[in-house]
């Protein structure tokens, strides 16, 4: 575990650096979707992914993937959450935390894309 957790505006500053350091193909795509931090997922967000571990959910995905949008004119946006406390809780050191913001939220955006876990592994993004 980190020995310093993080406070939330520091891993905000991460997360921003993760989102800028995308590949352009990965920025260009997002539309409508928020991408927020919270420190732990509420319960609400564990029962919707079916899991009882509060450690184990790192990020969420929740909204309308790209492929399955219609017209998509005049809705809240999708959201993107990463879990600050529970990222942390994996991470050994700050390379670990940046990796692993990066990581998260780069699997996160695949489900926005659509992409199903085969592909994303293919690809490289787990």
């Amino acid at each position: 575990m980190l020995s310093m957790h993080l406070a939330y505006r520091e891993f905000q500053r991460l997360l921003e650096q993760a989102l800028t350091g995308l590949p352009p193909e990965f920025q260009e795509a997002l539309e409508n979707v928020a991408i927020l931090s919270q420190s732990w997922p509420s319960l609400e967000q564990i029962d919707l992914t079916g899991t009882n571990d509060h450690y184990g959910l790192l990020g969420l995905y929740q909204g309308v993937s790209l492929p399955d949008r219609g017209s998509y004119d005049m809705v809240l946006p999708d959201t993107i959450t990463l879990f600050r406390r529970p990222i942390q809780a994996q991470c050994r050191t700050r390379a670990e935390l940046e990796a692993e913001v990066r990581t998260t939220l780069l699997h996160e955006i695949a489900h926005y894309l659509g992409w199903g876990e085969e592909e994303m592994r293919r690809l490289g993004v787990e």
